[in-house]
């Protein structure tokens, strides 16, 4: 046994070395020997005679050689390998003493590196030794995990759309984990829920895209599961997704659109949250690039148009004919669809609440709509319309929705997500959510494409042109902008904000990250998300932060989905 000291950890690590190992060399020296005396017959019979222990010591060391790479190389431990039942605690521990040795150290010097807070980031509060024996499948005690939630985990955490799970707002940044595969872009805004970190991604291979949904563990980043295909036998993948997937109520299901915006023929996915088995699939005429909303059994979508051309006319679904769009409702339990509404380019991500589906509609539409959504059969027995009110906006609501109390808000303006309008403007649209009047409106230099935060009537708009607003909701009339900020330049602010209440998290689509303090939009610091020497060329980097248990969490274009934790917070 050989001791490894890790200072100031658990004193003394021991690490278990075969007993074979420690013989090799004594073993090596006998054979060349053994092979040298092979060219001299005499000496080799005179040692054979004297030492008989030796030329069977190296017959025995050459088969054990060969059994143990049969072994190593048979079809059964192949399989084995790929597909590996798991280990017990106890066997895990005695054969891998040297990876948590490794996996102590390194969390001492990241903790040297970031402060006293990086010793304290595991899910359950844990020190450096519950880290290293997660991230290696190892927990140090029983943890039990969450199955009922106090409400659906939707696009940016609820109908306010803070991005604030729990805890502190983080500061002075740094990397904690990163899942990243080959190419492929983290658009979606993750969903963390119950320990666990769900998300979504983009695989461009012009004209195709391909996409897939994963679960990771919110402590370690390791990844529990992955889909991508449709189907299993007829292996069809998923297209690229840039929707942000929604967790119902009871956390047994994830749900999530998919398809990019020149796709046709897209569903609605559903997928059991523990294991990523498909639930069910509801198939579209057009793609779903906003987020579900979930309220109860019920999860709603919108599926937009697809517009080519000059005029920017809706055109090629499926069969080759336009479609303007259109609004769905799905049982979670059955995949059962309640209702679908012909809405144009419902491109944004509803809200529901008591019942009622509040969404935008885009290009061709230029309104907002609040739909009932109680199956067909149960409003034609109550002679009640699906449509509520539709309220119209002067530019393409495309900006999710979000409630404030009374009031159901949208961004709204000239531009999408690729395109700058030459002339631009846009709008902050204030509506009673009763009633459907307009309370108020205030005017943007842009459009409105990320959510609107919520906390204390206070609003947190991103604004395209790069710059975030903090807007007093609480005012009866006059100029309610209190503030005003850039986050890198000109560069668009496309995604949401993070609001905790005194800090604001806001990312330019060029990949940098700003923290700004909440009272009059100071930048306290900016952090690079995208990979480095990969600036993100594309400027996709429109992942919004979630930030839980006082960490961040971020998709991004070329640096993968990142966990950060800072050496400092803030409430």
């Amino acid at each position: 046994m050989i001791f490894f000291w890790v200072p100031d950890t658990l004193g003394v690590v021991p690490i278990f070395v075969n007993a074979g190992t420690a013989l090799l060399p004594t073993l090596i020296a006998l054979a060349s020997s053994f092979a040298a005396m092979l060219l001299r017959p005499t000496d080799l019979w005179s040692a054979c005679r004297s030492r008989p222990w030796i030329p069977a010591g190296i017959v025995t060391f050459g088969l054990m050689c060969v059994f143990v790479y049969g072994w190593l190389m048979s079809p059964a431990n192949e399989n084995a390998s790929i597909q590996r039942e798991p280990m017990s605690s106890s066997v895990t521990l005695q054969r891998d003493w040297t990876r948590y040795a490794l996996k102590l150290i390194e969390q001492e010097e990241r903790a040297t590196l970031l402060g006293p807070t990086s010793t304290h980031v595991s899910h359950n509060g844990g020190n450096a030794l519950d880290l290293a024996l997660a991230t290696t499948g190892v927990q140090s005690a029983p943890t039990s995990q969450a199955t009922t939630l106090r409400r659906p985990v939707i696009f940016r955490g609820g109908p306010e759309r803070t991005g604030v799970m729990s805890g502190p707002g983080p500061l002075k940044l740094a990397p904690f984990w990163e899942y990243k595969e080959e190419n492929e872009m983290y658009c979606a805004s993750p969903c963390v829920a119950n320990g666990r970190v769900f998300g979504t991604s983009i695989l461009l291979d012009p004209p195709k895209s391909f996409g897939t949904v994963f679960c990771l563990d919110e402590s370690t980043g390791e990844k529990k599961w992955l889909t991508h295909l449709k189907d299993g036998n007829s292996k069809q993948e998923f297209k690229g997704i840039f929707s942000s997937p929604a967790l119902s109520g009871d956390g047994k299901y994830l749900v999530v659109g998919q398809g990019l915006h020149s796709d046709a023929g897209c569903e609605l996915i559903c997928l059991d949250a523990h294991t990523g088995r498909i639930h069910w699939l509801v198939k579209t005429p057009l793609h779903i690039e906003g987020s579900p909303a979930i309220e109860g059994d019920i999860a709603v979508a919108g599926a937009g148009a697809i517009e080519v051309g000059e005029d920017h006319k809706p055109r090629g679904d499926a069969n080759g004919v336009g479609h303007p769009g259109m609004v769905i409702g799905v049982r979670i339990s059955d995949g059962r669809e309640l209702f679908r509404y012909p809405v144009p380019d419902p491109e944004s991500s509803p809200v529901v609440e008591g019942g009622v589906a509040y969404i935008g509609s885009g290009l061709n539409g230029n309104a907002v709509y609040a739909l009932r959504t109680a199956p067909d059969e149960e409003l034609k027995a109550k002679n009640l319309e699906r449509l509520v009110w539709r309220v119209p906006a002067p530019f393409p609501a495309s900006g999710p929705v979000t409630l404030a109390g009374e009031l159901v808000l949208v961004g709204c303006g000239k531009g999408d997500f690729v395109f700058a309008d030459p002339n631009p403007e846009g709008l902050l649209l204030a509506i009673d959510r009763a009633t459907g009047k307009e309370r108020f409106r205030v005017a943007l230099p842009d459009a409105v494409l990320g959510a609107i935060a919520v906390r204390d009537g206070i609003a947190i708009c991103p604004i395209r042109n790069g710059e975030v607003f903090a807007i007093d909701l609480r005012k009866a009339d006059g100029n309610r902008i209190l503030w005003r900020a850039a986050v890198n330049g000109s560069a668009a602010v496309l995604a949401g904000t993070a609001f905790t209440g005194s800090l604001v998290y806001a990312v330019s689509q060029d990949g940098y990250m700003a923290i700004l303090d909440a009272r009059d939009g100071t930048q306290l610091e900016r952090v690079f998300v995208n990979g480095k020497g990969k600036p993100g060329e594309m400027g996709l980097s429109v992942s919004a932060p979630v930030l839980s248990n006082g960490r961040v969490f971020l998709g991004s274009e070329t640096g993968g989905l990142r966990c950060y934790i800072g050496k400092e917070s803030r409430p």
